[in-house]
Formats: structure tokens, C-alpha cells, sequence
């Protein structure tokens, strides 16, 4: 279903912030804050994902998630840019307890829920997930910054 009446653009950190690496997407959105870049853009942090998810997403034109993956032979601190048509399991998109991601996109649809016309996943790749901890491992930690900037060049491009 199209809705011309949908609201703008939303960017979703996802992620435990006390989860070591998995706190990635959430402390990214946190920095952008902080630094109020992309200030006319909604931005928010949760610790969700599946059905849960088309709830947040509902009735915006444009949502981009920003979210840790663990793949088995990705390299730690890369940042990839997936669509709901190329994307890559990430963390908290694929829940073992809930609907993928996917499964929950296309359930939305069937019911008719107005969902986001464009869809990004921003996956950057980590080592830890579950150790508690605020802080990230240290490959991560020596590559936050370069992360970061990544992360800003593709907002960019995505959101102006």
C-alpha cells in the first residue's frame, strides 16, 4: 500500500549499548546526535527487531538501519550497505524468537501496512556480542573512528 501522507525519514540504531560490539548502532546514533548532524532527520535507538519493527517503520517514506552483523568470514569494522533485495542476516533484523526482518516486511505488505518505500540497512561487521561490557573489543574501539566516518558518508548520500 503507497501513502502519500508518510512522514520522512527515520534511521534506527539497533543494538545493546551494554553488549560490547553489539552496542555499535546505538552509540553511532548517539555521536550523531551529539554532534547534530542530520538534525531534520528522526533518529532513535532500539533493541528489537522482527515484528516489532514494522511498528517503528510504519508510515515513513524512508527508514535506514544502522546494525552490527557477524558473518563468518567478514572483517571487523566493515561497513556494508544492504536493500531488503540484497540483504545479509544482521543481528537484530534476524531474530531466532521472532520474524526475520524480511518475513516481517512482507507480512506488512500483505496487511496492507504503509511501509517505507525505501529501506537501507547499514551492517557493520564485529567481534562481540555477547560479552557485557560499554565498551567495544579492541579492533573495533581502533577502528570507531574510521566506522564512523563511513557511517556519515553513507547517511549522506542516503538521506540528502
Amino acid at each position: 500500500m503507497t501513502n502519500n501522507n508518510l512522514q520522512g525519514t527515520l534511521v534506527l540504531g539497533i543494538g545493546n549499548d551494554i553488549l560490547s560490539d553489539d552496542g555499535i548502532g546505538p552509540k553511532m546514533i548517539n555521536r550523531i546526535q551529539e554532534e547534530g548532524k542530520f538534525a531534520m532527520v528522526e533518529m532513535k535507538n532500539v533493541f528489537l527487531g522482527g515484528l516489532d519493527i514494522l511498528d517503528l517503520v510504519r508510515d515513513y517514506k524512508k527508514v535506514i538501519f544502522i546494525d552490527a552483523i557477524k558473518s563468518q568470514f567478514g572483517v571487523p569494522g566493515s561497513v556494508y550497505l544492504f536493500t531488503p533485495e540484497n540483504f545479509k542476516e544482521t543481528l537484530h533484523l534476524s531474530n531466532f524468537h521472532d520474524a526475520s526482518f524480511l518475513t516481517a516486511l512482507e507480512l506488512g505488505k500483505q496487511l496492507g501496512m504503509a511501509l517505507p518505500s525505501e529501506i537501507y540497512i547499514i551492517a557493520i561487521e564485529i567481534v562481540e556480542d555477547l560479552l557485557f561490557s560499554d565498551d567495544f573489543s579492541p579492533i573495533i574501539k581502533s577502528k570507531q573512528e574510521d566506522i564512523y566516518q563511513e557511517i556519515l558518508v553513507l547517511l549522506e548520500g542516503l538521506i540528502l
